[in-house]
């Protein structure tokens, strides 16, 4: 077994602030979270000394039942104390945790725990539960409950703490290129795959969301997303888990969630499009907030409209663009979205900004197959439209296990100096406009190629969503590649009756007709609520409603 670690200096690792801050402002408070019954009492409650000397005591035994630099650890606890105390402490372990959405489909769910191929096991009661019962992680064989007693484990978290307190500080001598945590996909636009994130990807992703959102330590976040809630300690935020399922953002209680913006003095908040429909239908003023950030999918421009009404004057409502493989990639401020707006509605797509410093954005030749090396010449010229493509300190560069995927997704590029670099495609399709700022313009594979030509989901929808008894719309192809039919799906507002149902398909097959590319699609079909992805509640699931309209098709045929 590894002896136990002792701080690292020069180490690269994103745990490295904590003992700094924890010198700096040891009786600040790192992170709240809400106990069982959803109230903030202080035992629910970390200060930044709290925060580094208990993550020093779990690394310190973590290390002493065999989870060490490199050993990767499936983590499965709810966004609690004990979630933020375990990464942190895995983080200074130089350990790998391994994280996986728990909302989706538990045959997904059990293929990500198999390809991960964790040596430990780290979860609730219910957890280990599953576990045992559906033969998850099967590799892994330290287990560590976060319950009471070590019910099919080999020890509980508190007896890990006891035996690493008095251990002193613990930091990994973890450098720029090890493996950090592998975090996977919602699989939301395809098969969920493990994200290797190496220790320099998240202390880039730091630097850049500091530079872009010009953060200052000392402020007050409402991290509705609870990975995000990561960076906070790093910046120097004070984290405020807000009582909420974060699978179900959707669902979330306006009451709790300005109860806990009041309350603490919330000055800052992250939350996916769906949490920003939730503030927006509620209606009340957000008067303390200075920041509001909103990431996974496009904003609608309504919620955009209706959230900076809510806001000071002085505040801002960024929507950056990226994905789990590379984060942030470029950001749009809400005020100039809502500028850009009638170019939106009229088929320009979604513009999602600049490019964040240092990325270098670059737009090439859609393919759907694999690009082995980088060449220039792929690029298209101008406000062509093709695929996005970023190279930059925080693009990840590989899949665990997922050789065929990473492939698909990275391109290896040599620079003047002979040195290379990883660019990752981002599987989107988009231009950049004669400002430089970037447009979206819809996923790749969720293109509609036809006899006539392509059309994309983000240059299509936005033009049908303008009618006022229209929630939202899906494109959809329909029948054999090349020559698929497109169908516009339809969710409408809460209350229309049925037989309206013929009515509005004429008005929007009318609304279509006045721009070039939308005036081909004529099949409308109306669906009773999209299916969505389980990360953010955002992305609508549009393999599931071509099967959907396929099948429809046919029976109206």
């Amino acid at each position: 077994m590894q002896a136990p670690i002792s701080p690292a200096a020069d180490a690269v690792n994103i745990a490295a602030a904590l003992p700094r801050l924890a010198r700096e402002r040891p009786d600040r408070i790192a992170m709240r979270c809400p106990g069982p019954d959803g109230r903030y009492g202080e035992a629910h409650a970390l200060t930044y000394a709290a925060l580094d000397a208990r993550s020093d005591a779990i690394a310190a035994g973590l290390a002493r039942r065999g989870i060490v630099r490199g050993t990767r650890a499936v983590l499965m606890v709810r966004p609690t104390p004990e979630f933020f105390l375990l990464m942190f402490a895995l983080f200074k372990a130089g350990a790998v945790p391994v994280l996986v959405d728990p909302g989706i489909d538990r045959r997904a769910l059990k293929q990500c725990l198999d390809e991960a191929q964790a040596q430990a096991f780290i979860g609730i009661p219910l957890a280990q539960f599953a576990r045992t019962l559906l033969g998850w992680a099967k590799s892994a064989r330290i287990r560590i409950t976060t319950g009471h007693r070590a019910w099919l484990a080999d020890a509980t978290l508190a007896q890990v703490e006891r035996a690493g307190a008095g251990a002193g500080p613990q930091l990994a001598a973890t450098q720029a290129d090890d493996v950090a945590a592998i975090l996977f996909t919602s699989g939301s636009t395809g098969v969920p795959k493990g994200v290797v994130y190496r220790h320099r990807h998240f202390v880039a992703q730091i630097d850049m969301l500091r530079g872009a959102f010009g953060i200052a330590a000392g402020g007050i976040d409402l991290p509705t997303f609870p990975p995000f809630a990561l960076f906070d300690p790093a910046l120097g935020l004070t984290s405020i888990i807000p009582d909420m399922d974060p699978t179900r953002p959707a669902n979330a209680d306006p009451d709790k969630l300005h109860a806990a913006i009041a309350r603490f003095g919330v000055d800052q908040l992250f939350g996916s499009p769906a949490l920003m429909g939730v503030l927006a239908k509620d209606g009340r003023p957000l008067p303390t907030l200075r920041r509001v950030t909103s990431a996974g999918a496009p904003v609608p421009p309504d919620t955009v409209a209706r959230i900076l009404e809510l806001l000071p004057g002085d505040a801002r409502f960024w929507t950056p663009y990226g994905a789990t493989e590379c984060l942030p990639v470029a950001v749009v401020e809400g005020r100039e979205l809502l500028e850009l707006r009638t170019r939106t509605e009229q088929g320009a797509g979604t513009c999602v900004g600049r490019p964040v410093p240092p990325n270098e954005v670059r737009i090439i030749r859609v393919d759907d197959g694999a690009i082995p090396v980088w060449s220039d010449a792929r690029c298209v010229p101008g406000a062509q439209v093709g695929e996005i493509t970023v190279a930059g300190p925080s693009a990840t560069d590989t899949y665990f296990n997922r050789d065929a995927q990473t492939r698909l997704a990275k391109i290896t590029e040599t620079l003047p100096d002979g040195s290379t670099r990883i660019v990752h495609r981002m599987g989107d399709l988009g231009y950049f406009d004669a400002e430089g700022r970037l447009w979206f313009c819809g996923r790749k594979g969720h293109r509609v190629v036809t006899a006539e030509g392509t059309l994309c989901t983000e240059q299509v929808e936005p033009v049908f969503n303008v009618h006022p008894e229209v929630r939202r719309t899906a494109l959809v192809g329909v029948g054999p590649a090349g020559r698929q039919t497109p169908v516009l799906c339809v969710e409408l507002r809460a209350g229309i009756a049925k037989r309206e149902h013929a009515r509005i398909a004429d008005e929007l097959r009318h609304i279509g007709e006045g721009h070039v590319h939308t005036a081909r699609i004529e099949r409308v079909l109306f669906h009773p609520g999209f299916p969505v992805d389980i990360r953010h509640n955002a992305k609508i699931g549009r393999e599931a409603l071509a099967v959907w309209a396929a099948k429809r098709t046919q029976e109206i045929a």
